[in-house]
């Protein structure tokens, strides 16, 4: 009887084991072999309102210098309220770039301007440089209030051109002006429609601008 106890004893003993190692061996089983990565579905949006903010805390600069000291720099149209001026632009990208999108989900998409640094005419009319352009960008449900994208600060750097090259791009409708429009409004398609979102190229600048409407004078 005693060595049936033992013999018991023994096999239970046995068996917690085996059921401890299995566990420890589950626990530790290699990351890998687990999925690491789902892929995030593309967003499905229709533009249905817009909100664009051009805060009156930016600094404005008509200084005619290489790279004045300011958040906004803007000599594409002529002389007037800059605020209204770069907040028009950004509404035509947005009304541009997420206008046909025909998604099931109704969206407003929020703008606030950080910075809007295009080229001096000094700078234009020498070496060229880059228009700096930043901004957040919200989407929300219009009924709801609820965030559905964002907030993202977004640096969409756009290269301006100079010299004769500006000349040149003036005489074929691509102004300054068309040029930021045009690509703003593919930073806003992106940011609506891709899984990632606009995503800048590898040297943060975008040199050449795909227009999403032809060339019309600005």
């Amino acid at each position: 009887m005693k060595h049936v106890r033992m013999i018991a004893a023994l096999t239970l003993g046995l068996g917690i084991s085996a059921c401890a190692s299995v566990d420890t061996a589950t626990r530790n089983a290699p990351f890998e072999s687990t999925p690491s990565e789902i892929a995030a579905p593309a967003p499905s949006f229709h533009l249905a309102e817009m909100n664009v903010s051009v805060p009156t805390t930016l600094k404005v600069s008509e200084a005619n210098r290489f790279l004045p000291n300011a958040d906004i720099v803007w000599r594409g149209e002529a002389y007037g309220n800059r605020y209204d001026q770069v907040k028009s632009i950004f509404e035509d990208s947005v009304a541009l770039g997420g206008g046909t999108l025909d998604g099931v989900l109704p969206v407003n998409v929020e703008i606030v301007v950080t910075k809007f640094h295009a080229l001096t005419e000094k700078t234009r009319y020498s070496v060229g440089g880059v228009h700096g352009i930043e901004f957040v960008m919200t989407t929300r449900d219009p009924l709801t209030g609820a965030v559905l994208r964002g907030p993202k600060h977004i640096v969409a750097d756009l290269v301006g051109y100079g010299g004769s090259k500006a000349l040149q791009a003036e005489a074929r409708g691509l102004t300054q002006k068309y040029r930021i429009t045009q690509h703003l409004a593919r930073v806003v398609r992106d940011e609506m429609s891709l899984p990632e979102g606009f995503l800048p190229p590898p040297n943060g600048v975008t040199a050449r601008v795909v227009p999403l409407s032809p060339v019309q004078p600005l």
